[in-house]
C-alpha cells in the first residue's frame, strides 16, 4: 500500500512526499481509513510507529472536506499530550503535513509565558495541541472555548495517567461537545486506562500493530550487571571504548541526570541534562544540540521517555532502571524507530534486580546477564531497598 491508496487530497500527498514518505506504517494503514470513516479509535502501538501522522493526516483531510466559514477560525481539533516536548513535536507534525492547507494551529504548554499563547488564540485557530495544565489555565481565563471541537485526541494517554492527569482530563472532557470523534493512542494499558477508554470511546475501531506492553523487535536489548557505585564510571568507559556518538541516558532523578552530565563533561564527553527543573528554553536547547550532534549524550529523566522524536537514534542506556516496568518500554522506544535498528543497554546493580524481574515479566522476555571486567558487582551483597517502591512514582 502507498499513501495514494489512502485517498488523501493532493495537498496532503504533496506534503507527505516532501518528507520522503511513500508507504504508510502499519498503524497509519489501519488508523487513517477508520478515522476517515468517522470511527472513534483505540490504538495500541509501540512508540516510533508513525502514530502522529496516523491521526494528523485524516484529521486534516476531513477538515479540508468541511472548510471553515469565512472569518475567524473556530477551534475544531484538540490534541492532549503529557509533555511539552511531545506537544511541540505533534504541533510540528500538523504544520508539516498541513503546510499546503489553510488551517491554523498552535501549541500551548506550561513553563513559558502565557501571553503569546493568548495572542495566538485571539486570532483564531483550527487545531490546538496542549498539555492539560496549561489548557485548563486558558479555559479558566476564558481565552478559548471547546464548544466547537469535532476531534478530540488523547496522545500517549497511559503516560498522562501515570503523571496524575486523570482529574484534569476528566475536567476537560466535561467541557467538550457530546458529538465528537475521539482518538485515543496508548502504548500500554492499565485498568485505569481501560476505564477511561470505556468512558469516552463509542464503538471504537481497535487498532493494534504490536502486542501490548512489548518492546520493539528492532531494538537489541542488553543487561550489564555492575557494581552500584561504579555505574557512571562504566558508562563513561563504554562510551569511550566503543566511540559511541549519540546516546540517550536515562536516570531516575533530576539530580542524578545533572551529576551524570557533569561527570561526562569532566572526562571529555560532551553531555547535557534534560528534566522537569530545567526551563523550557534550556530543555529545547539541550534537545536541539543533541539532535544536531553538538553533544554526544543527553541525560534524561522519564520526562523524556515520551515525546522525544530523534531520527535514527542508535542507542538508549538505562543508567538506572525505572521503578514502573511500563516505563522501560517507553524509554527504549526512543530507539529502533521507523524501521531502523537500535540498541538498549541497561546497567543493573543488585539493588535493581526486582525491577529487572518486573520488566522481564511485562515484556515476556528473559535477558542474558553480561558483565565488564573491573566493574563486576559483588552478588553476595544483600540488596539495599530503593526509596521509591515499585508502585510509587518518582517526582520528575
Amino acid at each position: 500500500m502507498t499513501f495514494l491508496d489512502l485517498h488523501l487530497n493532493n495537498s496532503l500527498l504533496k506534503a507527505v512526499h516532501d518528507e520522503g514518505y511513500t508507504q504508510p506504517t502499519p498503524v497509519q494503514e489501519k488508523a487513517i481509513p477508520a478515522i476517515l470513516q468517522g470511527r472513534d479509535i483505540l490504538a495500541g502501538a509501540q512508540t516510533g510507529t508513525g502514530k502522529t501522522a496516523g491521526f494528523a493526516l485524516p484529521i486534516l483531510e476531513i477538515l479540508s472536506e468541511q472548510p471553515r466559514a469565512k472569518g475567524k477560525p473556530l477551534l475544531r481539533v484538540l490534541v492532549l499530550t503529557p509533555t511539552r516536548e511531545l506537544a511541540a513535536q505533534v504541533g510540528e507534525s500538523f504544520q508539516t503535513y498541513g503546510k499546503y492547507l489553510p488551517f491554523k494551529s498552535t501549541i500551548i504548554f506550561g513553563g513559558v509565558s502565557i501571553n503569546p499563547q493568548i495572542n495566538a488564540l485571539k486570532h483564531g485557530i483550527d487545531i490546538l495541541v496542549a498539555t492539560p495544565g496549561r489548557l485548563l489555565d486558558h479555559l479558566s481565563q476564558g481565552t478559548l472555548t471547546l464548544k466547537h471541537i469535532d476531534f478530540f485526541v488523547l496522545d500517549e494517554a497511559d503516560r498522562m495517567l501515570d503523571m496524575g492527569f486523570i482529574k484534569d482530563i476528566r475536567r476537560i472532557i466535561a467541557m467538550l461537545p457530546i458529538k465528537r470523534q475521539n482518538l485515543l493512542f496508548s502504548a500500554t494499558y492499565s485498568d485505569e486506562m481501560k476505564k477511561l477508554c470505556a468512558s469516552i470511546l463509542k464503538d471504537p475501531a481497535i487498532i493494534e500493530v504490536a502486542r501490548r506492553n512489548t518492546s520493539s523487535e528492532l531494538v537489541n536489548q542488553r543487561v550489564i550487571l555492575v557494581d552500584c557505585k561504579r555505574k557512571t564510571a562504566l558508562l563513561g568507559e563504554l562510551i569511550k571504548e566503543n566511540k559511541w556518538q549519540q546516546i540517550l541516558v536515562f536516570t531516575r532523578t533530576k539530580h542524578h541526570a545533572n551529576k551524570v552530565s557533569e561527570y561526562l563533561n569532566k572526562i571529555g564527553i560532551s553531555a547535557s541534562a534534560i528534566h522537569g527543573n530545567k526551563s523550557q528554553g534550556a530543555r529545547t536547547k539541550a534537545l536541539a544540540d543533541f539532535k544536531a550532534g553538538e553533544i554526544r549524550v543527553l541525560a534524561a529523566t522519564d520526562i523524556a521517555a515520551r515525546g522525544l522524536d530523534i531520527d535514527q537514534l542508535p542507542r538508549v542506556i538505562n543508567l538506572e532502571l525505572p521503578n514502573i516496568a511500563e516505563d522501560y518500554v517507553h524509554r527504549i522506544g526512543r530507539t529502533g524507530r521507523a524501521g531502523n535498528n537500535g540498541e538498549a543497554i541497561s546497567l543493573v546493580c543488585v539493588d535493581e534486580f526486582e525491577y529487572l524481574k518486573g520488566i522481564e515479566k511485562l515484556i515476556k522476555q528473559k535477558f542474558e546477564r553480561e558483565s565488564v571486567k573491573g566493574f563486576e558487582p559483588d552478588l553476595s551483597i544483600k540488596p539495599t531497598p530503593i526509596t521509591q517502591g515499585r508502585g510509587q512514582r518518582v517526582k520528575r
